[in-house]
């Protein structure tokens, strides 16, 4: 029986300090709201997907780091003007545990554009979707939540169709370098436990500051190092990795605009999905940004589908149906 009470997320309830809600939240019986996590996470897919897309014009001209670090400072320009019409909270409750989880899923983060330099935005999303099975992993062995057969079942079948879509090995033309969004994978996943186990109480705008505020440390770091070191710079897109800092042109500015409000918008629909189920529920909801990413990439760059990766799609979407009757 639903009383209203167990309807309401446990960071809103009036009652937040009662010693049950300062427990941490794998010890307090916090329900799982499957179907309103499942359409948050839709919400990020659709906008992720999208503006991912848009990382391809950025690295024409545009460095990863230096990205990273305009795009953290649009978002948190963007978020402090938010904070007080929209009444955003922004101190975090446990600063340990928002500034570890931040780090986490921005080193998955990170891995997950650097392979963009060289990947389809639908080849390096399959890489990070081997991210549920290190979910599965951490839920039942660090956290000890029950696994019925149905849910690895359903993981087995995501995870098949993301390596048809994927294909690594010898044969592909990337080699086995398409397997490094699969590290990505594991950084995100322990990210996405993260935010329902240490941080359940924290607000979305929090955590998702939080991330980009860890994304532009790194890119400070990284157009540091290339400022000593002077690497060598292929033009265009192939120097995405290598390329420091240079003066950005209004197409720069604009495209790094248009990706710091989609993404910011996405991950707060992220967070708050994961807070509001287990992640080894949630997680499975991610499959849709893999279809969701190619369908953009069709329409936007009319990149096709090859039979494998249609396939391969159909799978992650039955997997993705297998979890939602099962909840049911």
């Amino acid at each position: 029986m639903n009383t209203p009470a167990q309807n309401t997320p446990a960071q809103n309830t009036p009652a937040q300090n009662t010693p049950a809600q300062n427990t941490p939240a794998h010890n307090a019986p916090v329900q799982n709201r499957t179907a309103a996590a499942a359409l948050s996470i839709l919400g990020y897919a659709v906008l992720i997907g999208l503006v991912d897309n848009f990382v391809r014009l950025i690295a024409q001209e545009g460095g990863l780091w230096q990205f990273h670090l305009m795009r953290t400072v649009m978002a948190a320009v963007i978020i402090g003007a938010a904070a007080v019409p929209l009444g955003l909270r922004l101190r975090p409750h446990r600063l340990w545990a928002v500034a570890a989880r931040s780090l986490v899923h921005g080193a998955g983060i990170l891995i997950y554009f650097g392979s963009l330099a060289f990947l389809s935005v639908a080849q390096a999303a399959a890489g990070l979707f081997t991210a549920p099975i290190f979910v599965l992993l951490l839920s039942r062995f660090v956290y000890g939540h029950a696994l019925g057969p149905v849910r690895l079942i359903a993981v087995a079948l995501g995870f098949a169709g993301v390596i048809l879509v994927l294909q690594p090995g010898a044969q592909s033309e990337f080699g086995w370098r398409s397997l490094i969004p699969v590290i990505a994978g594991a950084f995100y996943a322990l990210g996405n436990v993260a935010t329902r186990e240490w941080c359940a109480r924290e607000s979305a705008a929090c955590l998702t500051l939080g991330f980009f505020i860890v994304l532009g440390i790194a890119g400070a770091l990284g157009l540091a190092g290339t400022a000593f070191f002077a690497p060598q710079v292929p033009e265009g897109a192939a120097g995405f990795l290598l390329r420091g800092w240079v003066t950005p042109s209004l197409g720069l500015l604009w495209w790094v605009f248009v990706q710091a409000i989609g993404s910011m918008l996405a991950i707060s629909f992220l967070v708050k999905g994961y807070q509001l189920a287990e992640a080894s529920r949630v997680s499975i909801f991610e499959y849709m940004m893999l279809p969701i990413s190619a369908g953009w990439s069709f329409v936007l760059w009319q990149q096709p589908l090859s039979t494998g990766a249609v396939v391969g799609i159909g799978m992650i979407l039955g997997a993705g149906v297998m979890m939602v009757l099962r909840n049911r």
